[in-house]
């Protein structure tokens, strides 16, 4: 099984993808800000540090062979946040698996990712600094997937998703288990990369995606 670094594991998303990784017998590594918040793990595949994502966090990344970054400002932070985490840890992210000759890189993005002035509202900012870190990713070298899901649902995925945009953009939704699973599938696929994905509800398994 891999050693798998997980960039934002005491998240919604990450820390339901840490779960399946350690449930598919992954080895787990997460650099986190708060440990505490990974306290009903019991795993001993499980490694917790204290983490600060705006200082050098380099030494976490040897020995790796999956980087999962899975990291958000979140979304009662400011623009300056945003910037910090969503962009330049995710750059310093991509940098760091540069050196360290990682294999793969998994980067969870966001449907707006691939056209920021498309969109006309307050979340652009966020949506720019994914977009640029998902340039930066892709033109670092690292071998990628990235995962570009629609508007988070917090209830019980279905392990069955559409990787076409939908025509209607209400229909442009995910349950955050799913992109969790989806992360797992990625991992796992060692003949995939450089591949960017969009994920959203539909009858397709998750397992057939990157197919």
């Amino acid at each position: 099984m891999a050693k798998v670094l997980v960039i934002g594991a005491s998240g919604q998303i990450g820390k339901q993808a840490t779960g399946k990784l350690l449930e598919a017998g992954h080895h787990v590594v997460a650099p986190v800000r708060s440990p505490e918040k990974l306290n009903d793990f019991e795993n001993d595949n499980l490694v917790i540090k204290e983490q600060d994502l705006e200082k050098d966090f380099s030494e976490h990344f040897e020995g790796v062979d999956c980087v999962v970054f899975v990291a958000g400002s979140g979304g009662n932070s400011g623009d300056d946040k945003t910037l910090l985490i969503d962009l330049w840890a995710a750059r310093n992210a991509a940098n760091y698996a540069k050196v360290a000759s990682t294999p793969k890189f998994v980067m969870v993005s966001s449907i707006g990712a691939g056209e920021p002035d498309a969109v006309s509202s307050s979340i652009k900012p966020y949506l720019v600094a994914k977009h640029m870190a998902d340039e930066h990713l892709m033109n670092s070298g690292v071998p990628y997937i990235i995962l570009r899901p629609g508007t988070l649902l917090n209830e019980p995925g279905t392990h069955l998703v559409s990787t076409d945009m939908p025509d209607n953009q209400d229909d442009a939704v995910i349950p955050r288990e799913d992109v969790a699973t989806a992360i797992v599938e990625a991992v796992n696929r060692s003949d995939t990369s450089n591949v960017t994905t969009y994920l959203f509800k539909g009858d397709t398994p998750i397992s057939k995606i990157f197919e």
